[in-house]
This record gives C-alpha cells, structure tokens and sequence, in this order.
C-alpha cells in the first residue's frame, strides 16, 4: 500500500502547475520554445490570457510570423509596439498587452538609441546594414532578445515600482533547430566582433601601416568576388557600426544573465510526436547544460480514448467478423475500424510520451488534448488555459 501511494505521489509532484507558476510573482518571464507547428503561438497566448485574468499585468512578445495571436486576441494586426488586448475580465485587477517583433525595426531602434544622428543615419541608409538587418540568419534570433531586454527594462519588472507589466511572456522563433534562440546572441556578436571584420575595417580607421601585404591581397580578392561597391558598403558599415559593437556583447550578456535568473521560467511544447519529443527532449538536455530554469514540458493535441468504449482488440476482432456484410453490419464495421484505429494513435502517443519520461524524470509537465475546433477567438485561449491547468 505504502508503495501505490509513493508512487501515486511521485506522479503527481511531476505534474506541471501552470496556475501556481503563473500566479507566482517571482515569475517575470515565461520562454515558450519547441520545434515549429507544436502550439507555441496559441498556448503563449493562452497563458497571457489566463495570468492577466488572474490578476497579472502581462505582454506577450511573439516573434513567429504568423498572425494567429492578432487573430485570437481580436486585434487587427500585431507590430512592435505593444498593443492592449481588449475583451479581457479586467475584475482581478489585471491586463493584457500583445505585440509581434518586428526584426528591422528592433535593429533600428538598437541603432537611434546607442549611436549620434549622425552615425546612426548613416548604419541605417548603409545597404549591408539593410540587408543584414532584414535577413540575416540569427538575426531574428538575436532582436528577439533585445527586444525582451527592452521589455523588460523599459517597461516591465526590471523597471521599478511604475512597471507597466509585471510578467513577459516570450513566443518563441519556429526553427529546425531548437538551438538558435540561446545561440543567437554569441553568432551575432562573434559577426560583429569577428576577427574578419576587424580586418576589413583596418583600412577605413588605419594608418598606412595597417595595409600589409597579405591585407591587399585580401581585398584585392574580395573585390572581385563581391565587387568594389559591395566591400565599400560593408567596411563604410563596419566603420560606423564600430562604436556599438561593445553594446550588442554587453546587452547579449546581460539579456542571457535574466534568462538564466530565478525569476525567468522555461516551458517546452511538443506535440505527440517522435521527431517533436525528440527536438523537446535534446532542447531540455540544452537547457540544463545552460543552467536555464526549465518549468516543465507540454504536450500539446494528445488523443484521448473514449470513455467506456470497447477495448483495441476487441474492436478489431469485431470490425474483421463484421466485415463485408449488409449495409448495417457495414457500417458497424467500419465504425469499429476507425475505433480501433483512434486507440492505436492513442496508444502510440502514449508510448512516446513515456519514453521522453523515462528519459527525463526530473521534468514536470502536462498534456493537452486535441480540440475538436481552431482557435480563433479568446473564448479558445480560455479554454487552452483551463486545459492547461487541468488534472
């Protein structure tokens, strides 16, 4: 007896509390991350609706392309201005805010607050600037974060008594790889401080000693590969982007320090899926390894058997008995078939769970099932949250 009841409790220690965590005002930031098309967008969203309903000032920064959280908060669009979201039960004294990064023009903002007029009129009209800013791999990544920074410090908790909201929930990129949002920073910095572009821009800033031998062979190749106009562009660029390359380091550092605070929570999502869990799992792996605080994982559109229905088998034994009658015993049998066919997905998707279980037992976390509907409206959002927090 003494056995069953261990682990009955171990079982439910391990399950995720997302009210407790939202509710939590030590908890500033929450990261939402996974591999694209596991409901990162819908349950960021979920989760801002319900801490602002219980209480909680929130922003929810979403950085996915889609317009699927302007569409279920009822707003028009989303841009990088944080926008209120109306139709929220203000009664516990909280709000809600939503907006969708915009890469370029975080980068812009980047550069008008920490450069003169003057410099910063000319990054901005410089065309390596443009197009470094507008599709630069990790790019996106790394504005994210300094976006999150901006929230955070202008704004939000690290601002002091007149916060405008006291929780940040972050949405994070659709990637293949579910490394690129904590690598971002260090590939940017590593560009901008690179040892390459220091040599590139030994001869805009340089005396004449600086133009060695092998640096006039450097450029001379590179002119003809890029092009005298496109090497000019880029070390006009270098030259005036020198005086914020400390910055971008220093922000990317500090930006990295919060996440890793106590006050910041990890949450992954995964759907039911070997590839999914599996990216789920190597990013909860990734996570420890950088001492970030991992929350717990969610499982998102999770089968569900029907209640007090027949078994696999005897749906299957059934179905092949039936099968090729008249039209009554057709139906029955096809109907019996898609039964059997719904239990084995189901128990697919439970077999995948368990071993991301085994394989993580540290890891708290929660399973949502399949809606029968999209959602498109904040009545959706609830009904994720409720499901969220659900036994």
């Amino acid at each position: 007896m003494t056995s069953a009841v261990s682990s009955t409790s171990r079982q439910e220690d391990m399950r995720l509390d997302s009210d407790a965590l939202l509710s939590n005002p030590e908890t500033q930031i929450i990261v939402c991350c996974g591999s694209g098309g596991v409901g990162k967008t819908t349950t960021a969203a979920a989760l801002g609706l319900r801490a602002a309903e219980n209480g909680r000032n929130v922003c929810v920064l979403t950085i996915d392309p889609a317009r699927r959280l302007a569409q279920s908060m009822g707003l028009i669009e989303l841009d990088n201005i944080p926008r209120p979201v109306n139709g929220v039960d203000a009664s516990s004294g909280g709000s809600l805010d939503a907006m969708m990064l915009d890469m370029k023009r975080t980068f812009d903002e980047v550069v008008e607050a920490h450069a003169s007029r003057e410099k910063a009129q000319q990054i901005l009209s410089n065309p390596f600037y443009q197009a470094l800013s507008s599709s630069f791999a990790g790019t996106q990544e790394y504005m994210a974060m300094e976006k999150l920074g901006q929230l955070y410090a202008q704004d939000g908790p690290g601002s002091g008594d007149g916060a405008r909201w006291d929780l940040i929930i972050v949405d994070t990129p659709p990637s293949r790889s579910a490394l690129d949002f904590l690598d971002a920073p260090e590939r940017l910095s590593a560009l901008l401080d690179g040892r390459f572009i220091r040599l590139l821009l030994a001869p805009a800033r340089g005396p004449a000693r600086m133009f060695s031998a092998g640096l006039g062979v450097v450029t001379s190749t590179l002119n003809k590969v890029l092009g005298a106009q496109v090497l000019t562009d880029v070390q006009t660029f270098i030259a005036a982007f020198d005086t914020l390359f400390g910055g971008f380091r220093q922000r990317a550092e500090a930006t990295f320090s919060l996440l890793q605070g106590p006050s910041t929570s990890f949450i992954v999502l995964a759907s039911p899926e070997t590839d999914p869990m599996r990216e789920a799992s190597y990013f909860v792996e990734r996570l420890n390894s950088e001492r970030m605080p991992l929350s717990g994982l969610v499982v998102n559109r999770v089968s569900e058997p029907v209640a007090n229905s027949v078994s696999r088998a005897d749906a299957e034994s059934v179905s092949e008995r039936l099968d090729g009658g008249v039209d009554d015993e057709q139906i029955a049998s096809d109907l019996l078939a898609v039964h059997a066919r719904q239990w084995r997905v189901y128990e697919r998707e439970r077999r995948i769970i368990k071993r991301f279980a085994a394989a993580h037992p540290s890891v708290a976390r929660t399973c949502i099932p399949a809606m029968p509907n999209d959602v498109h409206d904040l009545d959706g959002l609830r009904d994720i949250g409720a499901l969220l927090t659900a036994d």
